[in-house]
């Protein structure tokens, strides 16, 4: 694994850009052609900030970020409450995710990850934690 997963370890932030292009390929990839997630007027119609990303990317962003720190180790357990919208501008530079963790618990073979994800400095994922086979 590529950084130390010990009790109590810092796993460093990772960054992660999300513009509405990248909105529209996870609509085809997933199937989840919600105008929410592509049409200001549909989204702010129905009382959205503006377009926002599907709540199943962000959480692949913080698996991404998981599969970073532990160099693709198993994951055996992955979840999260979404309890705030990232929203995505019309722009060519789109918003920042920001997913950094801690390691809650290393035992019998597994490493517990709490994980913080954030678009603008507000958390938009709740009690989001990974569990991955050492």
């Amino acid at each position: 694994m590529s950084t130390a997963l010990t009790t109590g370890a810092s796993l460093p932030a990772r960054t992660y850009a999300v513009r509405r292009a990248d909105l529209v390929r996870y609509a085809g990839a997933s199937g989840d052609l919600n105008p929410i997630h592509w049409s200001e007027r549909i989204a702010t119609g129905v009382g959205l900030p503006g377009v926002i990303a599907h709540g199943m990317y962000t959480m692949a962003l913080a698996a991404r970020a998981v599969a970073e720190w532990t160099d693709g180790a198993e994951v055996v357990e992955l979840g999260c409450k979404f309890t705030q919208p990232v929203v995505v501008p019309d722009d060519d530079t789109g918003v920042d995710v920001v997913v950094a963790g801690t390691v809650k618990d290393v035992a019998d073979g597994l490493v517990t990850i709490t994980l913080e994800v954030t678009c603008a400095g507000r958390k938009v994922l709740g009690a989001p934690k990974a569990v991955v086979r050492a």
